[in-house]
């Protein structure tokens, strides 16, 4: 850990350097680019300094506490137990930071909902899902926009694309991917038979545009009339937008706003997180020990969460911890990311420990 943080202060420093040269200045792009990798460093850089400096003091007490002036072992006996206390303290902070997702600062993210097992109903409960998420998102002062839907005649989507922006959005984000079920009596049911459905959620941190660069020869852009439930063309004009990039294959559309311009900026925005989504799991592969267990691989397939409607409870499986339905579906996710956070702190550090 001393090694890999000795690392990142070296680095810092040479970016300090970097952000005063003339050349760097004078090119906005890399100047950018050198500006968001020194903050990103920030945080846990100034801590290790801070670290550093306590760690020195305890030297010369140390010193002192050996030395043969009565004064000078009396005023080390006293100042030691506090300087020992505060590095300790230090060290604790920067093996939080330390251990935290790369991306858990960004401000925007990408949430992909899509409805899996049982037709209609799975594409009602990612409604609930994207009601639930925008109600949390308008208590914290969140900002919420639909990057692309496709609804269903009762009122449901098969697929909900929306960008979330605001105040550590992808540190409390994050663990929402994977598989979500859901347990209740349907409208359809006539019978008052509990029926099972599922859906998944990815969430994925959007990148700045400087960090993932697209030019036009890299995907294919094709225009198609914008559709509504069950297929219904809801305008006659090629407003809709699916953008292929060449080279990984990734299909992303967006058919939401009547402008074929802003869909083409929203879908460019989902095909730049999408890239940047591949390029962080070949990345989290590298290190695939530290997102076992807890954490995960964020994959959808992994079921995570159960809403069990008839006995108004909402089962989180990785905490093995149960919620009330009624507080989560009107928006408290802080109950659940509250507790995933300190569970995800505690298994991070004994997994440092272990290591």
């Amino acid at each position: 850990m001393r090694e890999e943080l000795d690392a990142k202060l070296a680095r810092f420093e040479e970016l300090e350097r970097l952000l005063a040269d003339p050349a760097v200045l004078a090119d906005s792009q890399r100047m950018s680019s050198v500006a968001r990798e020194h903050g990103g460093l920030a945080r846990v850089v100034r801590r290790y300094q801070a670290f550093l400096a306590v760690e020195e003091e305890i030297n010369e007490y140390t010193e002192m506490l050996a030395g043969d002036d009565a004064d000078f072992r009396e005023l080390a006996e006293t100042e030691l137990p506090i300087l020992e206390k505060r590095r300790d303290e230090e060290w604790d902070v920067i093996l939080d930071g330390c251990l935290d997702d790369p991306d858990a600062d960004r401000s925007r993210c990408i949430v992909e909902l899509r409805a899996g097992t049982g037709g209609d109903e799975a594409a009602l409960f990612v409604r609930d899902l994207f009601e639930m998420y925008r109600r949390y998102a308008t208590e914290i002062g969140w900002n919420v926009e639909v990057m692309d839907a496709s609804p269903t005649e009762l009122g449901g989507f098969k697929e909900l694309v929306i960008g979330v922006s605001g105040g550590e959005v992808f540190r409390q984000l994050q663990y929402e991917s994977g598989g979500h079920r859901v347990q209740r009596v349907p409208n359809t049911e006539t019978k008052g038979r509990v029926h099972t459905s599922a859906a998944t959620v990815a969430v994925l941190p959007e990148p700045e545009d400087v960090e993932v660069s697209i030019s036009s020869d890299e995907y294919r852009k094709d225009l198609f009339c914008a559709s509504g439930p069950g297929g219904q063309h809801v305008n006659k004009t090629t407003s809709a937008v699916r953008l292929t990039h060449l080279e990984t294959g990734i299909v992303v559309q967006c058919q939401d706003e009547k402008s074929q311009h802003k869909n083409f900026a929203k879908a460019l925005r989902v095909l730049k997180t999408r890239i940047y989504e591949r390029q962080r799991q070949i990345e989290h592969e590298k290190r695939a020990s530290e997102r076992k267990g807890l954490v995960g691989s964020g994959d959808r397939s992994q079921r995570i969460r159960t809403y069990n409607f008839p006995q108004n409870r909402v089962t989180d499986h990785r905490l093995n911890q149960n919620f009330n339905l009624d507080q989560i579906l009107a928006g408290r996710l802080n109950l659940l990311f509250d507790a995933m956070a300190e569970r995800v702190r505690q298994e991070r550090r004994s997994g440092a420990v272990a290591r």
